[in-house]
């Protein structure tokens, strides 16, 4: 028989975490760094916005679960998905479908992991591509000659205009979360061609969204774009995800200095519940 139930504390289950996430096919690559480990896990009990779940057989568990939940905004996104039975997905996927009817729901997760894509297929998720991890490995900041700036009031109406509706972080988010993103603008004779939202705060650090204007494209702009980030996040580490097949992208982040980081790449898949 299994059981869901609400966890206070994540200490006697520490050993389970250890567990998954020794094993290529179910870690989760949201706990890819001590960072992630202490924000996603160690914290989650004292943040009032995330939730951890554990699904039980006979006493034992075999699934353990943390979600952001915005009630607001009917949203919520899985931070740790940890479990090697496909009972335990589906247990989870259940109960949220139940307690959580109408909210868009985001699962971040191992692209190996076929169990989760499986529960997820049959509830009618839609995929995103696979992501490659890529970290910064370099030194030397590449020497553009196009305009950067940090954003700035002046530029709000033409940055608003070309920003990514897509998403969660669309740009009023981004711009009312000053303490945690750094946003970059190319500019070219007093207009925006181009934007990039970018992390500061943590040890590594990574862009969220990227973008030049069409006919800007092939000049430079995003490469310039991402110096200037790594030129400013300096002594911080920075990462990126990249869709695994867009080979331009990857070939110009590897001429910045990134590498590939291999067994950590992700994927997302979206619900409406």
């Amino acid at each position: 028989m299994l059981v869901l139930k609400r966890l206070q504390s994540l200490d006697e289950y520490m050993g389970f975490v250890h567990e998954i996430s020794c094993d290529p096919c179910f870690r989760d690559p949201m706990l890819s760094t001590d960072e992630q480990v202490r924000c996603n896990l160690l914290d989650a009990p004292k943040k009032p916005l995330n939730q951890i779940f554990g699904v039980f057989e006979e006493g034992t568990v075999i699934g353990l679960f943390v979600f952001l939940i915005l009630e607001d905004e009917k949203y919520m996104e899985m931070l740790v998905g940890l479990s090697k039975h496909q009972t335990a997905y589906g247990e989870m996927v259940s109960f949220l479908k139940q307690n959580f009817p109408g909210y868009h729901s985001d699962f971040v997760y191992n692209p190996n992991n076929f169990l989760l894509t499986s529960v997820l297929r049959d509830t009618g998720a839609t995929f995103e591509k696979e992501q490659q991890k890529m970290v910064w490995k370099n030194e030397i900041i590449y020497q553009s000659p196009h305009q950067v700036e940090l954003y700035s009031n002046k530029y709000k109406e033409q940055y608003f205009a070309i920003h990514s509706r897509d998403g969660y972080w669309t740009a009023d988010k981004v711009i009312e979360a000053p303490d945690r993103f750094r946003v970059l603008l190319a500019i070219k004779d007093g207009e925006v061609v181009g934007y990039t939202d970018v992390t500061y705060t943590y040890r590594e650090n990574e862009p969220f969204d990227i973008f030049v204007k069409q006919e800007h494209r092939k000049r430079g702009y995003a490469k310039a774009m991402m110096a200037k980030a790594l030129e400013l996040n300096r002594p911080n580490a920075m990462m990126l995800l990249m869709d695994i097949d867009h080979t331009a992208a990857i070939a110009l982040y590897e001429s910045l200095g990134f590498v590939k980081v291999h067994g950590e790449n992700s994927v997302v898949a979206h619900i409406l519940l």
